[in-house]
């Protein structure tokens, strides 16, 4: 299984840092935040990782994280050339995933505590579509929620509504996601939303439509890390847990 990571976003909420600096190279605890979501991968195993990020950050990423050998992995680079939503920069990573083969896109904000190694190989056994993995919390409207269903495979997403006024219920999807390479296709029939983006919820619906989209909920604590304050719950857990930036099992990394 080979990974994509996405790392562009202007980070409007957490302006003024964002004036000068990509959000993803803000430091977390003792590694700036990109740090963090390619050691996950390596930690779980997967090593061939597409880092999608903007022109204008580029050389940060490339400077800080070089080859990735040094955190025990294969960088590809890819640059997005103008935003465009999520899924449309999703659409660059189609050659480097290549024919029939299952990836793992991360949101590189989303900073987390349990290893993806079990997800992965939960979303291995699943013959076809996507997985989105889940977390309780106390402020769903703020994040996609889940409408869940049945199938005879067991239960699956039947919709996920973007921001709700009355959430459905109190899980949000997290910005870690299991596609095959349908999703490519899948992508090619999107339209472009109000804000004139391809948007991943939308992309996750149209598996959804077709009863092929999985759940797994993730374990220990999550942080969607947009705004000063999830920003610094997060470097608080990073720097209390040493086993989260993979510490333990690659050295110092980069640092």
């Amino acid at each position: 299984m080979k990974a994509v990571i996405l790392a562009g976003g202007t980070g409007t909420r957490l302006k003024p840092l964002t004036g000068y600096l990509n959000k993803h190279m803000l430091p977390v605890g003792r590694y700036p935040m990109i740090h963090y979501a390619v050691a996950k991968m390596q930690e779980a195993g997967i090593t061939e990782i597409m880092l999608i990020t903007g022109r204008m950050a580029a050389g940060m990423f490339i400077q800080y994280l070089g080859s990735g050998e040094e955190l025990g992995v294969s960088l590809t680079y890819r640059i997005q050339e103008e935003a465009g939503g999520i899924a449309q920069a999703l659409d660059l990573a189609e050659p480097f995933v290549g024919s029939g083969e299952k990836f793992v896109l991360l949101l590189g904000d989303n900073l987390f505590e349990h290893s993806l190694r079990p997800y992965a190989q939960q979303y291995e056994r699943q013959e076809a579509g996507a997985m989105v993995l889940l977390k309780q919390v106390e402020d769903p409207h703020r994040y996609g929620v889940p409408t869940f269903g049945h199938s005879e495979g067991g239960p699956i997403i039947t919709r996920i509504t973007e921001k709700p006024e009355h959430p459905d219920t109190d899980y949000s999807v997290t910005g870690i996601y299991f596609y095959d390479s349908a999703v490519f296709s899948l992508i090619g029939d999107l339209a472009p939303s109000q804000r004139g983006e391809l948007e991943i919820t939308d992309l996750n619906n149209a598996y959804a439509q077709r009863s092929l989209l999985s759940f797994a909920t993730l374990e220990g604590w999550w942080a969607d890390a947009g705004t000063f304050e999830s920003l610094h719950e997060a470097a608080h857990q990073m720097l209390g847990n040493r086993s989260s930036d993979g510490e333990t099992e690659q050295g110092e990394g980069t640092g």
